[in-house]
């Protein structure tokens, strides 16, 4: 499984630091809709499911978490640890945030608006799908 990550471009100077992100320059999809979850607590996972075409990049804005993915053969753990990374999240991939820090902030860009029907929210599902 290949786990694509995202360096971005921090420009920063004595006032701060300031990330600038672009659809098709940064982010590898025109984006349709962003969200963020915060304040979970300890011990949750969120996510649990895939999507039929969906492409996500999840960026950990503030704090830490982890991701794992799932294409169905592999998994792997990926730590979101710095504002200026994002990991991108294909279709078809089963994912689960969680390891959240208190602090956590985890900002989701998203190539479509949401779409209830391109859930997969069964593994076993979600195993069968990509098996077709």
């Amino acid at each position: 499984m290949q786990v694509v990550k995202y360096m971005f471009q921090p420009h920063g100077d004595e006032r701060g630091q300031l990330v600038a992100l672009e659809e098709f320059n940064d982010i590898p999809f025109k984006i349709k809709r962003v969200y963020y979850m915060y304040d979970t607590g300890e011990g949750v996972v969120r996510g649990n499911h895939a999507h039929k075409s969906l492409e996500q990049i999840l960026i950990c804005i503030h704090g830490s978490c982890k991701i794992k993915l799932d294409n169905g053969t592999e998994q792997k753990v990926v730590p979101l640890e710095k504002p200026y990374e994002g990991l991108y999240v294909a279709n078809n991939m089963w994912r689960e945030m969680y390891d959240f820090s208190s602090d956590a902030v985890l900002m989701v860009l998203a190539s479509e608006l949401y779409d209830e029907n391109d859930y997969i929210r069964d593994y076993n599902e979600f195993i069968d799908f990509i098996k077709k």
